[in-house]
């Protein structure tokens, strides 16, 4: 498997998660199209973990590229793209699963485990009943469960509004922001922290006990 992430943190951050999943073992990482094609006319690979935002041109340029060299590995995309019309154009160049961002490990060992059980059938199917059981492995993913008492989307918005102040919130900022209490949000940043995606530091200057920052891990 190769990783193509634009950001290092993050790169090695998905490189980690992957080598944790059963069967799958990362042969390298690479920050930009350029990189990718180098390392790929070196080693082959089955699958690439492909962001689509590389500072050398849009992951999807680089996927066409791909094809047309001849390069048959599939493409699972890890990304924030959300646009629909860039969905249609992956699945149509070879990418089976997108996992936007941010996610948690749990997220990605679904999308792997079941990319291996649809790539481990073989034989011929029996009828409609054994295709659609194949490709269900891919096109029905089980929803990651997150930590009791935590919701996507209000994950989703702590995470934008942390991801749009570089210089990182405290915890009161952030729910003030998203609009929820001091306490609320402050579990969602810890649950960020925990999965790797944000860091913590104290805030002293003031009187009182420091307070917590946080800053989307990677932000400059």
């Amino acid at each position: 498997m190769l990783v193509v992430e634009d950001d290092p943190v993050a790169a090695d951050a998905h490189a980690l998660y992957a080598g944790r999943v059963e069967g799958f073992r990362v042969v390298g990482t690479a920050h930009s199209r350029a990189a990718a094609v180098r390392l790929l006319d070196r080693v082959p690979v089955d699958l690439i973990l492909l962001d689509l935002y590389l500072p050398d041109g849009h992951g999807l340029a680089l996927l066409r590229a791909l094809r047309a060299a001849g390069h048959a590995a599939d493409v699972i995309a890890v990304t924030s793209a959300r646009d629909l019309a860039v969905v249609r154009e992956g699945v149509s160049l070879g990418v089976v699963q997108y996992v936007l961002k941010p996610f948690a490990f749990a997220t990605l060992r679904d999308r792997l485990v079941r990319y291996a059980e649809f790539r481990g059938a073989a034989g011929e199917a029996s009828g409609q009943d054994e295709v659609d059981r194949a490709l269900a492995a891919l096109r029905v993913p089980r929803p990651a469960a997150l930590p009791k008492g935590l919701s996507g989307p209000t994950l989703e918005a702590v995470t934008r509004a942390l991801r749009e102040e570089p210089a990182g919130l405290t915890a009161a900022e952030a729910g003030a922001v998203v609009g929820i209490s001091r306490i609320t949000a402050r579990r969602y940043l810890e649950h960020l922290v925990t999965e790797g995606r944000a860091v913590r530091a104290p805030q002293y200057g003031q009187i009182g006990r420091p307070e917590l920052q946080y800053r989307w891990r990677g932000a400059r």
